[in-house]
């Protein structure tokens, strides 16, 4: 119980729900004003910030199982437990959430006009949920966690979204709690399995990789049960086809909504991808693997594809994370170190770049109540910050040298190269196809004769503003620049998960047949 109360991951974890308290008591002491909520929820998100870089600083380089564990008897008859941990795969998807909350919250500062309180509270709450998800290491904490992130989002979108938010948050709900309760099923049978095997009840992820799930096809036990993890990460992603409810979403969430759920929120498919499918059912994983990287690539090019024909801004960048998204799965399932760590470091720099730009089209958005590319055209004349924060962020996510995205993309390109060329050549469309459709639609908004009247009276960014892109902006600098402190924290990990479930670090050259596949 000492380990429970002093787990720096529990405080990390629930410190914000708690905060949402301190939001709605702030509300209640000063009834005519929302500016001291709203200074107490940025601070409780910045505090939270703060007591997270420990993580960071003390986390065990060479090491590479979970650190900073916190292990409690939760329901013992049951084999449930309360147990926290981080290693190298989920550390910056902790940092990243713990990061971007501050910003959300400073971003809508002024742009919810009502239910503040209720706001705050949620974002406040969604994010102990996102930190739960990535950090729980009992399948029933971590599903707990996971429906959790639901709850939030679906009032966020449905409460303070554009016109069509009511139907937008339906979609969301609906496709994740489908996916969701398949995957709670295979939990179930992994469980019922654990108990056959061990002769004790466990809900614990450790012990669940030890299990030996029966595979001899797709209808066997461990391929269908793969197919329900998979098809619930699939759909948080997501990845084509069952990508339909993210553009809704996007383009109808207030912009904090749509920052958390491109940034952090559609992580935690491809986390589970880490987390779950590959260490839970390697032979499964091996037998499916040329039809999810196929489904990869197609995301990647139909999401360039679609953003290019947009005409709305906030839907360009909606559909540049399918794109972005399709990425990260075929570096993961590459499988090989420089494919997954590009795929991780990729879900980090894609959370900054295109947190940011849904940031900026939200500030434009605020002044010309738009998002219709045709609408503007010469604003960087009137608006030189917010066009030089718009470049620097389009930048990013196109993979220019010495931002963030290059590193990322440049390893999952070598990933794919060193497993199959063709995966690497197809990939590397997608990201030329990105370049021309986000240069287009910068060149579009940006530069051109400022002809219309309305955008003449555009003004710049306030000090406010900068400081919500300023962050984002040196981390994308940091982060192209300087890799290692990064790299280096997820190799162990990476490399762990590799040699224990695939038997090697190397590139897989050919298909592996599933009797090669070394057990942990």
């Amino acid at each position: 119980m000492d380990s429970l109360l002093n787990g720096s991951l529990t405080v990390v974890t629930f410190f914000p729900v708690f905060g949402s308290l301190v939001v709605i008591f702030l509300s209640m002491l000063f009834k005519e004003s929302d500016e001291p909520m709203k200074i107490g929820a940025l601070a409780i998100a910045l505090i939270e910030f703060i007591i997270s870089l420990p993580l960071f600083i003390n986390f065990n380089i060479g090491f590479s199982g979970f650190q900073f564990e916190v292990r409690a008897e939760w329901i013992g008859t049951l084999g449930i437990t309360y147990h926290l941990g981080i290693d190298g795969i989920s550390l910056f998807l902790v940092l990243l959430t713990t990061f971007l909350v501050p910003i959300t919250i400073l971003s809508s500062w002024n742009a919810i006009n009502r239910g503040m309180r209720e706001f705050l509270a949620l974002i406040l709450m969604i994010e102990t949920a996102l930190i739960g998800t990535f950090v729980a290491l009992d399948m029933i904490l971590f599903f707990i966690f996971w429906e959790a992130v639901l709850i939030p989002m679906y009032f966020i979108i449905g409460i303070w979204g554009a016109e069509r938010r009511v139907y937008a948050a339906i979609k969301f709900f609906i496709y994740t709690a489908f996916g969701s309760a398949l995957m709670l099923i295979a939990i179930f049978y992994l469980y019922s399995l654990h108990l056959d095997q061990f002769g004790t009840p466990s809900m614990d992820v450790i012990d669940f990789y030890r299990l030996n799930i029966p595979y001899s096809g797709v209808l066997s036990p461990q391929g269908l049960a793969f197919l329900a993890f998979l098809l619930a990460f699939a759909i948080k992603i997501p990845m084509f086809p069952l990508h339909t409810w993210l553009p809704d979403a996007h383009v109808e969430a207030p912009t904090a909504g749509s920052v958390i759920l491109a940034a952090i929120l559609l992580k935690m498919g491809t986390y589970g991808f880490l987390r779950f499918l590959l260490p839970l059912f390697p032979e499964a994983t091996i037998d499916f693997l040329p039809f999810i990287l196929i489904l990869a690539i197609i995301g990647i090019i139909y999401g360039a594809m679609v953003a290019f024909a947009q005409e709305d801004l906030k839907k360009l960048v909606a559909y540049s994370s399918i794109s972005h998204l399709g990425l990260v799965v075929l570096g993961i399932l590459v499988l090989n170190i420089q494919g997954i760590e590009g795929g991780i470091y990729l879900m980090i720099s894609h959370g900054l770049s295109t947190g940011a730009l849904f940031l900026i089209v939200g500030m434009v958005y605020e002044r010309r109540h738009t998002k219709l590319i045709k609408e503007f055209g010469g604003i960087s004349k009137v608006m030189p910050l917010l066009a030089a924060f718009f470049m620097v962020s389009m930048l990013a996510s196109i993979g220019l040298p010495s931002l963030n995205g290059f590193i990322g993309e440049f390893l999952v390109l070598l990933g794919a190269f060193r497993m199959n060329y063709v995966y690497s050549i197809l990939a590397a469309t997608g990201i030329v196809l990105g370049a021309i459709y986000m240069l287009w639609a910068y060149q579009r908004v940006m530069f051109g004769q400022l002809d219309k009247a309305e955008n003449k009276v555009l003004v710049d960014i306030n000090l406010r503003e900068i400081m919500v892109l300023l962050p984002l902006a040196i981390m994308m600098f940091v982060m192209g620049l300087y890799p290692k402190p990064f790299l280096s924290r997820m190799e162990p990990a990476v490399s762990h998960l590799l040699t224990s479930k695939f038997g090697h670090t190397s590139p897989i050259t050919e298909v592996i047949q599933p009797e090669s596949v070394v057990k942990e």
